[in-house]
């Protein structure tokens, strides 16, 4: 391949670092272009605009978007030299057989292009997404506002309805993974029962409306934030307490000098599994670099870049190899730090001591109650989310 070759990568600041542009352009010797936009704007070109990217780094729910719109082409896999070293976290669903089966739109169920070229868990050779960062979310908050009815007790979802945090909590404004958030919260605080929470019926979808426009009303939610600077912008500020997060905005807390802690719901985590899609308009010699791009991303150097910002990688073994052993220890398997950690853009981060929440990466994704997903009545579930969102406080 030569320098002429431009590669454009269409997707968000979560995985789309300037120091992961950099050197990939140094290593394959290719011009790099990232499209970084939110994940809603990023979803509607990569749907609308194939002709604009090679590359599209998602997330698995997006999937059910861009495959049945014909904006992606499957990915050989004789083509991914370490496609058999990937985990059976995205082949399977879970790491371990012991693990529970969660609900959402499981990685697996549309990881293969089966024969039809529908998407489903029977392995063939050819997938819709390349499975790569992968992480377990839930809320975090401040310590120090922790109200004393909930000090000793165990962590849940229902927190983020909790009357004693009102006023000071903040969602994520997306329909496609705020809502899980405020469905595991509505039914962790008993407010209504789901037969699926990553799945929601109509009447559900009803119900779970109708609990949070009320709660609206009466000044429950402080905020929305739609991507990882808006989150810590509220968190450094005065208002908002405790609030649903992701990984890098909690790095930035951490920077910021600002005690919190990440929950870990006795419930379980909101999972995501993230990855990258061909552009079905990729072909010949921009095709050929896609795919040195895609096996590049399994080398492990770039999923320790990702672990230094909390992310996991779909073949550890790999990554291990480019971490110190403190660096593992810390991020893979739980232990405390043993020295001072630096973060993806090779700053100071983790101090002597502190031990990541959750435990090792197998009990943290072990520990999974839903996926991300896309609803079958996800265009309902976007309506009334809008009509939540749109509530005024009445007192």
């Amino acid at each position: 391949m030569t320098s002429q070759i431009k590669l454009r990568v269409l997707g968000t600041s979560v995985t789309l670092l300037e120091c992961i542009r950099q050197r990939a352009e140094e290593d394959l010797g290719i011009s790099l272009e990232y499209q970084i936009h939110d994940m809603q704007t990023a979803q509607r070109i990569a749907v609308m605009h194939p002709q604009s990217y090679d590359l599209y780094d998602q997330w698995f729910h997006n999937v059910d978007f861009v495959w049945p719109a014909r904006a992606i082409q499957p990915i050989d896999t004789t083509r991914i030299a370490l496609w058999d070293e990937i985990n059976d976290l995205p082949k399977l669903g879970r790491l371990n057989p012991g693990d529970r089966l969660a609900t959402g739109s499981l990685p697996c169920d549309r990881l293969y292009v089966q024969h039809d070229n529908s998407l489903g868990s029977t392995p063939t050779e050819r997938i819709s997404m390349l499975p790569l960062t992968h992480n377990a979310d839930s809320f975090a908050y401040r310590p120090e506002y922790l109200p004393s009815g909930l000090s000793g007790k165990a962590e849940s979802w229902s927190w983020l309805l909790d009357p004693a945090w009102a006023g000071h909590i903040a969602l994520q404004s997306d329909a496609a993974i705020g809502a899980l958030d405020a469905a595991l919260a509505v039914q962790a605080a008993g407010l209504a029962r789901f037969d699926n929470v990553g799945n929601l019926r109509l009447d559900e979808i009803d119900t779970l409306a109708r609990v949070l426009i009320a709660r609206r009303r009466g000044g429950h939610f402080a905020a929305f934030w739609s991507d990882d600077r808006e989150a810590g912008e509220l968190m450094l500020g005065p208002d908002v307490h405790i609030q649903s997060l992701w990984s890098p905005t909690l790095m930035q807390l951490h920077r910021a000098g600002i005690e919190y802690r990440l929950a870990v719901p006795k419930e379980g985590y909101r999972a995501w599994f993230g990855g990258l899609s061909l552009s079905r308009c990729a072909e010949g010699s921009v095709k050929d670099a896609a795919y040195a791009y895609l096996n590049w991303w399994l080398s492990g150097w770039p999923g320790a870049v990702m672990a230094r910002q909390g992310f996991y990688l779909s073949n550890p073994a790999r990554v291990r190899e480019h971490l110190a052993a403190s660096e593992w220890d810390y991020w893979y398997d739980g232990k405390p730090a043993s020295e001072h950690l630096l973060g993806s853009d090779d700053a100071p981060l983790i101090e002597p001591g502190q031990v990541r929440e959750g435990g090792t990466y197998a009990q943290r994704m072990g520990h999974i109650a839903v996926w991300n997903s896309v609803m079958d009545e996800h265009n309902y579930l976007v309506r009334k989310w809008a009509d939540f969102l749109r509530t005024g406080r009445t007192v």
